[in-house]
């Protein structure tokens, strides 16, 4: 199931790219996604683990392990959804008076595990820096 752990992982990133120094702490983070420091610290705790950031408690914040521009968008994602995680789940086969029905799951689970492959070559043309860049330049545009 696809769930707002990646785009919250990636506003996470962007910021901590971003900021000053010490300036992205759980708090910061939080009023910019606009949610509970506690779900910042669940996910930052994921690119911990995965070795996209480091964070320091109390006034450090975090702080990225190494440049933006070496971080893929892949990456980030492999640290939210680890390897063998569908990101699209098929239903249990028919009952098998149903010859078509029996067949549909893996029908499905070959165009989805296509789908995903094609969306995880795209997510690993894109840096991280690309990205900052981006949200740069849409906010001096505004």
């Amino acid at each position: 199931m696809i769930a707002t752990r990646f785009s919250v992982g990636l506003h996470i990133l962007i910021l901590v790219a971003s900021d000053p120094p010490g300036g992205a702490t759980s708090i910061r983070l939080a009023a910019s996604i606009g949610t509970n420091p506690v779900v910042v610290r669940r996910i930052a705790g994921l690119l911990t683990r995965a070795g996209l950031i480091t964070v320091q408690r109390g006034p450090g914040g975090a702080s990225l392990t190494r440049p933006a521009e070496s971080i893929t968008l892949r990456e980030v994602w492999r640290a939210i959804h680890p390897e063998g995680e569908a990101m699209m789940r098929v239903h249990r086969p028919a009952p098998e008076a149903c010859a078509v029905g029996q067949r549909i799951p893996g029908l499905l689970r070959q165009r989805f595990d296509a789908a995903e492959e094609a969306m995880l070559r795209d997510l690993g043309d894109t840096s991280l820096a690309q990205m900052v860049s981006e949200a740069q330049r849409q906010a001096a545009a505004a």
